[in-house]
């Protein structure tokens, strides 16, 4: 039986204690809720090299075998594409490569302390136990994880930079977040939730299947429904409950798929930072190359999930007033669509971001 990466990370600190000296300054989390361009954020600012992010195979495989050559990149490229032939969907619904930044969740899977198993299997007793576990244990796993990615790369001679991590789930552990890095910057992502949850039904009913041998997508619908009303209420809450160091910064899913360097170049702002012009001249090619973000095109039917949108806005009013958050272009009463660029007179930027 292989060692986990939890045991790789405790062996490296026995033989190596000046990993736990690493000092984590002043994160970065981005969160919201999911579907609301957080992933479309954190990509854009990987645009500044000052800036860094776990990556999809770090965050599998953060230390290379013992003996051998090093091929974990190309082995969570394999992975990658063994999943999208168990469900040829998730692509385009999320594009995700071996080099690409990676959600926090999975750093926490390693200590079976993550959401991610609540979004890929049904399991209700699960998301019971953690809630009342609580989520400091994970986070304490989690800055740890981070201390030995920047040790790693210190040694190669890679400077620390500014760590910008993201996952929608953050918002169920915000406290957590506070605890283990009291001097946590936060950054939400809104959006108008009647798009958050046809897009993000859809991407669990996808993630899902190849692991169940039974499917309720109305169920999904349901439960979707309810887990994002509580974590719109949790951000609601949490400016006057967090007591952070410095303010949330609230980014506006329209603003940012509208104007994306803009968007950024706020968030540095917020942050008393200043955008390198290299990094903004990076960002705008990078919208350029790919002004859908790498999404495919797809329609979501309301009822697939047993979703009502007058319904929904009325559950998620106290967030979006709280917020000034406005409803997106309203769809026919049975479908909303993703309109590929080609098929819009909009600014080409505006199809950026589905996640």
């Amino acid at each position: 039986m292989g060692v986990s990466a939890a045991e790789r990370v405790a062996s490296a600190e026995a033989s190596t204690p000046a990993i736990t000296q690493q000092r984590i300054e002043r994160p970065i989390f981005i969160t919201g809720l999911p579907r609301s361009g957080t992933t479309f954020l954190h990509r854009l600012m990987m645009a500044d090299r000052g800036n860094r992010a776990p990556l999809v195979w770090q965050t599998i495989y953060p230390y290379p075998p013992a003996t051998g050559v090093d091929r974990r990149v190309a082995r969570v490229t394999k992975q990658l594409q063994a999943f999208e032939r168990l469900a040829p969907q998730f692509r385009g619904l999320h594009p995700l490569f071996a080099t690409s930044p990676q959600e926090c969740s999975e750093i926490t899977a390693h200590v079976f302390r993550s959401l991610r198993f609540d979004t890929t299997y049904e399991i209700p007793s699960y998301r019971e136990w953690l809630d009342a576990a609580g989520h400091v244990p994970a986070y304490e796993f989690h800055k740890r994880f981070l201390q030995h990615l920047q040790f790693q790369g210190l040694t190669a001679g890679t400077a620390a930079g500014r760590w910008v991590l993201k996952c929608p789930d953050h918002v169920f552990a915000l406290q957590a977040v506070r605890t283990v890095y009291p001097d946590a910057r936060l950054v939400f992502v809104h959006r108008d939730p009647v798009s958050v949850l046809l897009s993000v039904a859809k991407l669990t009913e996808v993630v899902r299947a190849p692991f169940t041998g039974y499917l309720d997508p109305l169920e999904i619908g349901r439960q979707e429904s309810a887990r994002w009303l509580e974590g719109a209420r949790k951000m609601i809450r949490a400016e006057a409950t967090l007591q952070l160091a410095e303010p949330i910064c609230h980014v506006h899913h329209l603003d940012l798929i509208s104007d994306p360097l803009a968007t950024v170049e706020g968030v540095y702002r917020h942050f008393g930072l200043s955008l390198p012009l290299d990094a903004g001249a990076r960002m705008s090619r990078m919208v350029g190359r790919q002004p859908n973000g790498g999404y495919a095109r797809h329609d979501y039917h309301f009822q697939d999930h047993g979703l009502d949108a007058t319904a929904e806005r009325a559950k998620f009013r106290d967030y979006m007033v709280h917020f000034g958050i406005q409803p997106e272009g309203a769809p026919r009463p049975d479908v909303a669509t993703a309109v590929p660029a080609s098929q819009t007179t909009e600014p080409m930027a505006t199809r950026t971001a589905s996640d």
